[in-house]
């Protein structure tokens, strides 16, 4: 039943992916309700195979990279429900689906749903550590997101070959705005994720790679904020600083014990 659930939610996200690349090919981009519609679908799936996964683990689903990987799908989806009004839900939906596509289309596939090791208490901070990382992860993914975005608006404007998806595109300064405010929501969950995870004890490899990737989103930010970085570099960096994050993602056991 689980896994019937997450099949169906992809299959949603598919639903999107194939809309985009139309879209992108036809090289007449319109709004559509179906995609908004694709991608709720799938959330309530995903909610539900959640759901399913955290009654059967007696957790935050969140205990190996499979159940990481879903749940980093399942908070992309709920910040782009809950942002996406602010920066037209259709477009920023076609670029967010073919994401959560790929991330489940691995999880399913990829030999990584294994058993976690039993743990010998429950802690709370704990559950609270792992489910704000992986939450801060989704908002820098759809900062990524909205970075890609940002670049493919610039390099329109500095082509002069304007196709129908540039009219749909938010201004080029909302957009930055909105890489800010997504990498600053990350940044800001993560912060206090590792905090809760310290309180708690968390394994010192585990606290390295949250380190190293707090500390890289710091400096963009930091470098943001004092405008030593051209918007151009800051959409840049929001896609890199993502790809890093995912590298580091195979290390985090955002659940495991001592």
């Amino acid at each position: 039943m689980e896994r019937s659930l997450l099949v169906a939610s992809t299959f949603c996200f598919l639903l999107g992916l194939a809309y985009t690349v139309y879209a992108l090919r036809a090289r007449h981009f319109r709004p559509s309700r179906f995609n908004l519609s694709a991608i709720f679908c799938g959330f309530v799936l995903q909610s539900a195979f959640l759901y399913l996964r955290g009654e059967k683990v007696r957790a935050c689903p969140v205990t190996n990279l499979f159940e990481v990987l879903i749940f980093l799908s399942w908070s992309i989806v709920l910040l782009y429900l809950v942002v996406g009004p602010a920066y037209r839900l259709s477009l920023l939906g076609a670029f967010t689906s073919p994401m959560v596509f790929v991330f489940q289309l691995f999880a399913l596939l990829a030999p990584i749903d294994r058993p976690a090791a039993p743990r010998a208490h429950h802690s709370s901070l704990l559950e609270l550590h792992a489910a704000l990382s992986v939450m801060a992860y989704g908002a820098f993914a759809l900062g990524c997101v909205a970075g890609v975005m940002y670049l493919v608006q610039e390099r329109q404007l500095k082509s002069h070959q304007l196709h129908s998806i540039f009219f749909h595109l938010p201004p080029i300064h909302d957009l930055a705005v909105a890489i800010t405010r997504l990498l600053f929501a990350g940044f800001a969950l993560l912060t206090v994720g590792l905090f809760a995870g310290f309180l708690v004890g968390v394994p010192m490899l585990k606290v390295v790679i949250g380190e190293a990737v707090w500390l890289a989103y710091a400096a963009i930010l930091l470098g943001e904020w004092m405008k030593k970085i051209s918007p151009r570099r800051f959409a840049v960096l929001a896609v890199a600083a993502f790809a890093f994050a995912l590298v580091t993602l195979s290390g985090l056991n955002l659940l495991g014990g001592k």
